[in-house]
């Protein structure tokens, strides 16, 4: 055991010495040459393997045990790099640091179309973490905060994300270019889920709701692209108290090195037992979340990342039901893993490297009433992609390889009471490539081109999708940018479940896009056409019936969305207004017609706001959203055809509130939040009994919110030694 200490001191030791080593803290902004911020640009000291990537407001911050005369240099595709020396001797060197645009640099020309940004700092942070965080109604949730943006349709029931007349299903979720198998906590009919991740885990996120990168498939509708933070800025731990959770975190930082660790647990019983519900619940929510998180810079540019979460959750809910009993028992237990690996590098001659490993596991038991029904998930997908990027080229290629193996396995038991347990199951193993290049034609045009392709075992079919996009810089503030692609999606696996031959299910998307902006002001308006092929049918009747499926459903979608967004009028006011209209209807699932999909409205508004009271050092939000009537099938009215039911409209008000204070000394945030403080009867459908009564008529009840409304309070403490906050400044 001593020789085992003794080796284990000496392999330490070298890295012990370099820690007590005296640091020195490097810090400053890099902006553009009319004062804008530039996030992503690479600040690092040559020779060294020491630097950090700028955040949304183009700020760096990173420590370094060199000592002596060096070169900083800062770096960012399409501008010129800028270097700058300095003498590191112990105390702290800021640095502001101004990047010049290079004329015929590719990314001059901006490609926005299909990508709406609720954020005017860059064109790749469509909201940021503050964004999410403090958007009244999201509580923080990365979905329900995306839901404010045009293209979406707000489900009350469901809380994920519906992009332009698509089922939620149809818009994949991505973390650093992996696909997310299961991004939303398991939950049940009628309860609205939330994202697993937390937004402080993303420096930046892209959410393209239609006409998006070849680089990304297995989307009819959207992708949500979600880019983890680098190195953590310092040591820090924290601590949460809710009216929900409480929590725990401590993040450790290096010179080169970050390590962080969090443990939440949830608990919704006292908070129900306080405020009245529009549902029983038997067992309340509760779960416990533990995530780690590894950080390392193998170089000026190369960056390791680890990160992985485990969680477990379980409710048991009694639901209103309208048949003869009044009330619908369901339970739910699920487990869930995620590891996440991802690394980037620079190789030589303008070439770099990212790949990606993804490994998850999902465990769900479901019990509605008598019924049990197991699913067990796993799956695995690899990604490597080569990148050339040279800044001295008016083109880049990126060409890449994908593979996902998943293993699906489910246990039905029709009754408790009986022995029967139908147990189906598949295997999928695909393999995906694509090769796509930016390219700048001249210095007001330019575009994007790419191509993918998909093989399934499973289904035994491949599919090739080519994507296009160009944009033209129509004066210096304004660009118009259109986008064109074929995209292929998978069927469900609850579909594959019952049949596994099916076929790959198909849209094309068409979009045209005008944006202005100028002085921390943004218009952006985004006009675009999507058509449906090979979606799945079966019948609604005897849907575990294997010979009734097939891929005959077909449909479309059309509209306009808009953007307007002003951080400028109003000194401390930020707001944005979000408006989409949708015409669309579908043939698919247990569709006996093409009718307008329930899930759809015609009409959605979200107005945002914040405004910052400097001395109540408080950031108070607000958020109205509107959703026009969305259809639904009336089994008592047959005689106006399917789906021709009206819901009322969609309405909600939502309020935030965010002190900043110190306790004993920390940084501090008390946070208040409510929606629907208004008390909005919303009503998201219907459920109706199996059968009619003696006169024919069939009995429903109202599917509503769980609650009236949602009262959430928090108090989140920061822990940290390394850097003295200022009250004054502005929460970021």
């Amino acid at each position: 055991m001593k020789r085992l200490l003794l080796l284990a001191f000496l392999l330490l030791a070298p890295a012990l010495l370099l820690l007590a080593q005296p640091t020195t803290i490097l810090s400053g902004t890099v902006r553009d040459a009319s004062g804008q911020p530039l996030p992503g640009a690479n600040v690092f000291l040559k020779t060294t393997f020491d630097g950090a990537t700028t955040d949304s407001l183009g700020r760096f911050r990173f420590e370094t045990q060199a000592a002596g005369s060096y070169v900083l240099q800062a770096s960012l595709l399409g501008f010129v790099p800028v270097e700058r020396p300095v003498g590191l001797s112990g105390p702290p060197v800021r640095l502001e640091l101004v990047l010049k645009s290079t004329p015929h640099a590719l990314g001059s020309v901006l490609i926005t179309a299909g990508a709406f940004e609720a954020s005017d700092e860059h064109r790749s942070a469509a909201l940021n973490t503050r964004d999410i965080q403090t958007t009244a109604g999201a509580l923080a949730d990365v979905a329900a905060a995306f839901n404010t943006l045009p293209g979406t349709t707000r489900v009350g029931e469901d809380g994920m994300l519906f992009v332009r007349g698509g089922a939620a299903s149809e818009t994949k979720v991505y973390m650093d270019g992996l696909l997310v198998q299961n991004p939303y906590n398991a939950t049940v009919a009628a309860v609205p889920a939330r994202g697993r991740f937390s937004p402080s885990l993303f420096k930046g996120t892209v959410f393209s709701t239609g006409g998006y990168s070849a680089q990304y498939g297995q989307a009819l509708s959207g992708v949500l692209l979600l880019n983890s933070t680098d190195l953590a800025p310092e040591t820090q731990t924290g601590l949460s108290v809710s009216s929900l959770f409480v929590g725990a975190s401590h993040v450790k930082r290096w010179a080169r090195t970050s390590l962080d660790a969090t443990v939440d647990y949830t608990n919704l019983t006292p908070y129900q037992r306080l405020l009245p519900q529009n549902v029983t619940w038997f067992q309340s929510p509760r779960g416990l979340t533990t995530s780690l998180g590894l950080r390392h810079h193998t170089g000026p540019a190369g960056m390791l990342k680890v990160y992985g979460r485990w969680s477990q959750q379980q409710f048991r809910i009694g639901q209103p039901s309208p048949e003869p009993a009044g009330r619908q028992t369901v339970g739910l237990r699920n487990g869930n893993g995620y590891l996440n690996a991802t690394f980037r590098s620079p190789l030589r001659r303008g070439w770099s490297v990212q790949t990606g490993l993804g490994l998850s596991l999902d465990n769900q038991h479901l019990a509605p009433d008598t019924v049990r029904i197991g699913t067990r998930e796993q799956a695995v997908v690899g990604r490597l992609v080569l990148i050339n990027d040279s800044a001295a080229a008016r083109w880049n290629v990126k060409i890449g390889a994908e593979v996902l193996v998943q293993n699906v396995q489910q246990q039905v038991q029709p009754s408790a009471a009986l022995a029967t347990v139908y147990t189906p199951s598949f295997l999928e193993q695909r393999a995906a490539g694509f090769v796509e290049s930016d390219f700048q034609l001249t210095d007001r045009l330019a575009g994007r081109l790419g191509a993918r392709t998909e093989y399934s075992a499973l289904l035994n079919r491949w599919n090739a999708a080519p994507r296009l996009a160009l944009a033209y810089q129509t004066t210096k503030n304004s660009s118009v940018s259109g986008a064109y692609g074929r995209f292929y999606q998978s069927p469900d696996n609850a579909l594959l479940l019952v049949q596994p031959r099916l076929r790959f299910e198909q849209a094309t998307h068409s979009v045209l896009t005008y944006q202005y902006a100028r002085d921390r002001q943004l218009l952006q308006a985004e006009a675009y056409y999507k058509t449906y092929r090979h979606l799945t049918r079966y019948d609604g009747q005897n849907a575990r019936h294997p010979q009734a499926y097939d891929n005959g459903g077909t449909g479309y979608a059309r509209g306009l969305d808009v953007l307007w967004r002003d951080r400028k009028t109003i000194k401390n006011l930020e707001y944005y207004l979000s408006y989409g209209f949708l015409d669309t209807k579908r043939q698919y699932r247990h569709d006996p017609v093409a009718a307008v999909p329930t899930f759809a409205a015609r009409h959605s508004l979200s107005v945002v706001g914040k405004y910052w009271v400097q001395p109540l050092h408080t950031l108070f939000g607000a958020t109205y959203s509107y959703g026009s009537p969305r259809r639904y099938h009336d089994l008592n009215d047959l005689e106006h055809g399917y789906n021709q039911g009206q819901l009322p409209s969609y309405q909600d008000l939502s309020l935030n509130a965010s002190y900043i204070t110190r306790l004993l000394g920390q940084y501090t945030i008390l946070h208040l939040a409510a929606t629907n403080v208004l008390g909005r009867p919303n009503v998201f459908g219907y459920r109706y009994a199996a059968q009619p009564d003696a006169s024919g008529f069939y009995n429903r009840v109202a599917l509503t919110p769980t609650a009236p409304r949602m009262l959430f309070v928090a108090l989140f403490i920061s822990i940290n030694k390394q850097r003295a906050l200022d009250l004054n400044e502005r929460p970021e």
